[in-house]
């Protein structure tokens, strides 16, 4: 499973990264535009609440989880989540998970 879990993690992060940067390249380093894209319509608001609320469950989550589990690098899912998001924050957690039962 670790396995899988590193090949999600590297995809769930190369994947978004294609989309954030084509943006980037068309925009520049605009924030303000990015943050607004990710509500321009109906469909991509009720997309981004849904990712931003399960992200949040999931910090939640695995910050408890990685406490009863004596995970000493939790912390690396945050910027995982905020540079990428949960289809890098999730499988590496799930990986450095792996590693402590192992």
């Amino acid at each position: 499973m670790r396995i899988f879990y590193g090949l999600a993690a590297v995809i769930g992060t190369a994947v978004p990264w294609l989309f954030f940067g084509s943006f980037f390249a068309a925009n520049g380093l605009d924030i303000p535009a990015f943050l607004a894209g990710l509500f321009a319509n109906g469909a991509a608001g009720g997309f981004s609440v849904d990712v931003l609320l399960s992200i949040l469950v999931f910090w939640v989550w695995s910050w408890r989880d990685a406490q009863e589990l004596r995970l000493r690098h939790w912390w690396l899912v945050l910027p995982a989540g905020f540079t990428v998001g949960l289809s890098l924050a999730l499988p590496l957690y799930l990986w450095m998970r792996e590693g402590r039962r192992d």
